[in-house]
């Protein structure tokens, strides 16, 4: 399938515009939410929510029987947030770090989770097979009004970034801050840990209990790499998500037999690559880029306030000094002469080089530097 003929498809068929639209969607909001919860070192946060969602799961199966999306999404956020204000409990309690309580609330959940799959899978009324997407998630089985209510939980937590933007920025940044203006810091961090539950309740669906915190996690990883603003950053993670639902979609929908939730999580992954990479100021590539030049110019200065201690003891700075004589140096290479030779820093007569007069003005400055440095 190639592009046109997908891009034909989304506006033609009603299964892959809803798959598309709502994994867009979703992308977007856990993107966006995302940023949060990586700046606030909360990272394992996603993976515990989306664990702690499934008991919830399970037992609004068993208590109505039914298996309605929304039925037992409902009861995924309310286990997620149970879990979620154990965690804020047990760190404030006791003096257990927030990484340790966030690993024994996974376990925990996730463990009591199984044991009432396992318990609906004996019943002879139950068909567990309904429930088995939210586990690894299965993005065909989302409906028009699923993606609705994506799109109106979206709306609903833009609105109120906007609305608390100054106090969630203030409180991400400097919480002791916030608290001297005055600011309700415990309403605060509540209503931003509340939506990003929220956001992973409804990936639950799409991308699975399994995989859901890649798709909070990846966007803001990836967004991070490009900017040290945070309503830049906020709009890089939304537009990555969305383009990884998008992208995962079109591949998973060009292959058979090939799940939707995990090709997102992997494009997502490789915008996180690509990130780490290429990105301008933190990018992989650049930093060894500006190492090396680093690394040369430093040569180059060495070389320099070499020759400026040759040349200093000499009235004329233009006088002639034999090539060889650098040759001592441990840092002088040829190219670094020629280098200093197309600075206009050197001229070369033969094997001799001597000064130019802009090579010993820049020379003396850096013989300063150094001076005032050891200083």
């Amino acid at each position: 399938m190639d592009v046109t003929e997908y891009i034909k498809l989304v506006f033609t068929d009603y299964t892959l515009r809803t798959i598309t639209l709502g994994t867009a969607i979703l992308g977007a909001v856990t993107g966006m939410l995302g940023s949060f919860a990586v700046l606030r070192k909360q990272s394992l946060l996603g993976d515990a929510i989306s664990h702690a969602a499934l008991p919830g799961i399970a037992i609004a199966f068993l208590l109505t029987g039914a298996k309605n999306s929304n039925i037992l999404l409902l009861g995924a956020l309310i286990s997620g947030l149970i879990g979620t204000f154990w965690i804020r409990g047990i760190v404030k309690k006791t003096h257990l770090k927030s990484d340790t309580a966030l690993g024994l609330i996974l376990s925990l959940f996730f463990g009591f989770g199984m044991l009432l799959l396992t318990f609906i899978q004996k019943q002879p009324n139950a068909n567990q097979a309904g429930l088995d997407k939210y586990l690894f998630g299965q993005a065909a089985t989302l409906l028009e009004s699923d993606v609705w209510m994506m799109a109106i939980v979206t709306g609903i937590c833009l609105s109120v970034l906007l609305l608390f933007w100054k106090e969630f920025k203030i409180l991400l940044f400097d919480a002791d801050y916030t608290k001297t203006l005055g600011f309700h810091t415990k309403f605060i961090d509540i209503l931003i840990t509340s939506f990003i539950v929220l956001a992973i309740v409804l990936g639950l669906q799409t991308v699975g209990v399994v995989l859901m915190s890649a798709m909070l996690l990846a966007p803001a990883a990836a967004a991070r790499q490009w900017t040290n603003s945070l309503s830049m950053m906020v709009l890089l993670s939304a537009i990555f998500g969305a383009f990884s639902g998008v992208f995962g979609t079109a591949i998973s929908a060009s292959q058979n037999n090939l799940s939707t939730g995990p090709v997102i999580v992997i494009v997502a992954s490789v915008f996180v690559l690509v990130s780490f990479i290429f990105s301008p100021t933190r990018g992989l590539l650049f930093k060894q880029i500006r190492f090396i030049k680093n690394r040369r110019d430093l040569q180059l200065h060495k070389t320099l306030a070499f020759m400026y201690n040759i040349v200093e003891s000499h009235e004329n700075i233009s006088h002639p000094h034999a090539i060889k004589i650098l040759n001592n140096f441990q840092g002088y290479t040829k190219s670094t002469l020629q280098k200093l030779v197309r600075k206009n820093y050197v001229t070369i007569d033969g094997n001799m080089w001597s000064f130019t007069e802009e090579g010993f003005k820049a020379a003396t400055n850096l013989y300063n530097q150094q001076i005032n440095n050891n200083e």
